[in-house]
């Protein structure tokens, strides 16, 4: 039986609203999606999600997968959409694994 392996990440910004919205519209077309200002969900198909919180100057993200051998490209996947939206600030995610 496999189990869910999760990885929490947080990023320093003031736009973490803005982010966390256009991440979430960005994958509406691959995964289901669901969203307001504050926090959202992406939940994919083969079973990878993602779960956004923006606070006032931090994006926290967790991603899940379904084994452990596909946490870190994955979190590495979010991370690069996260960090091209935020290329004009220094934007980058810190991950610990949970």
């Amino acid at each position: 039986m496999r189990a869910d392996t999760t990885a929490q990440g947080v990023a320093d910004t003031k736009m973490a609203s803005r982010y966390l919205q256009q991440l979430c519209k960005h994958w509406s077309h691959k995964a289901e999606t669901a969203f307001d200002a504050e926090k959202g969900t992406i939940v994919f198909e083969s079973g990878e999600s993602v779960s956004l919180k923006a606070a006032f100057d931090q994006l926290h993200v967790e991603v899940t997968t379904k084994d452990s051998a596909g946490l870190d490209p994955f979190c590495k996947v979010v991370a690069e959409h996260l960090e091209r939206f935020g290329f004009r600030e220094d934007f980058s995610v810190t991950w610990q694994t949970v």
